[in-house]
């Protein structure tokens, strides 16, 4: 049924990597025979579990036989067998020169800070690359399957998204009900005057629905990325699994400047229309969810949430400092807060 086998031994360890033919071979010259009427597997787990005492013609132990493994394919070993060596092995077993060599070489460079440092930094740039090599380039693919189109997996992708967003119903009425008690209590605090033109009430409102509609678009695409990362790498289309996503959301970038509005519009009575607010609230959201989208993709879950729980409150209080320098003004205007801010007022100031 098959031509390799590997035995592992407690902790991971490599007890035997070779054909199958050879296995009893490798094990009777350590002393290990396997008894009749029995499956040279089955015996061999057993006696590596510790579950029974291996029929030996040496007094070799399941302990042992890691050890063993290593010496006979001229392994260096780690420090922390070095001390096993003497105790474990049998003298039969002779350490090789160039065993001992590696040994040597391996704890030098273990007891070397520098050397520490080197690896660690090699590994998280090899980390680094593979990352890279499999987001931003293509394997060639051998098979010569004929995938659908990208209309066709827009298609599937749209339906199977609306059933998980079914599923995650109860989610999603969390998510509006939060909205209106944000809407009713930053409605009922900020109170719209002539003097500022409601300006209190819409920086609350900018900071509070940035905060919300991003940590509500992060699990867009943040829960699924072993299962994207599978998918793509057997032939999807990531930009048909991202407009089906994108599409699926817009039902909540239109939904959810209603819920918001429904409290915070009738609380705080400001006089500009309600669809004016409403169209203001819906850029502005759309605006989030698409910065969402960027920190979910290219950030771990951890540091996507503390962004977007940052940036709505930095990006906001920068956009209502005075502009009394060049640089100032031209950097409040790179803000979509400014804009937002700027548009809610505008709309108030006409009436």
């Amino acid at each position: 049924m098959f031509d390799d086998l590997i035995l592992l031994a407690k902790g991971g360890l490599t007890v035997y990597h070779g054909p199958v033919r050879e296995v009893e071979e490798y094990f009777a010259h350590h002393g290990v025979n396997v008894p009749e009427h029995v499956n040279p597997p089955d015996y061999f787990i057993d006696v590596l579990e510790g579950m029974i005492k291996p029929r030996t013609t040496s007094n070799v132990s399941y302990e042992e036989l890691p050890l063993r493994w290593m010496l006979h394919k001229g392994y260096p070993l780690p420090p922390d067998m070095q001390k096993k060596i003497s105790g474990l092995l049998t003298p039969e077993v002779n350490v090789s020169s160039t065993n001992q060599e590696n040994s040597a070489s391996f704890r030098t460079e273990e007891l070397s800070f520098w050397g520490e440092l080197w690896q660690n930094v090699k590994y998280k740039v090899e980390a680094l690359c593979d990352v890279i090599q499999n987001n931003f380039t293509r394997s060639k693919d051998l098979s010569q399957r004929r995938t659908p189109s990208i209309f066709q997996q827009y298609i599937y992708f749209l339906g199977r998204i609306a059933k998980q967003r079914l599923r995650e119903a109860r989610i999603q009425a969390i998510d509006y009900l939060i909205l209106l008690l944000a809407g009713a209590c930053l409605g009922s605090i900020a109170k719209a005057s002539d003097e500022s033109f409601g300006a209190p009430g819409y920086t609350y409102t900018v900071i509070a629905t940035s905060l919300l509609c991003k940590i509500a678009a992060l699990r867009t695409f943040s829960l699924d990325k072993l299962q994207y990362r599978r998918e793509r790498a057997s032939g999807i289309s990531s930009l048909a699994h991202f407009v089906a996503k994108d599409t699926v959301d817009h039902f909540n970038t239109l939904i959810k400047p209603l819920v918001y509005l429904s409290m915070f519009f009738f609380f705080s009575n400001p006089r500009s229309s309600f669809l004016d607010n409403y169209i203001v609230l819906l850029c502005l959201i759309y605006c989030v969810t698409g910065i969402a989208y960027a920190l979910a993709i290219f950030l771990e879950p951890g540091p996507s949430q503390l962004c977007s729980v940052l940036l709505p409150v930095i990006l906001t209080l920068l956009s209502t400092q005075p502009k009394d320098s060049k640089f100032m003004k031209i950097a409040t205007d790179l803000l979509y807060p400014s804009w937002a801010l700027e548009a809610f007022i505008v709309s108030n100031a006409k009436r």
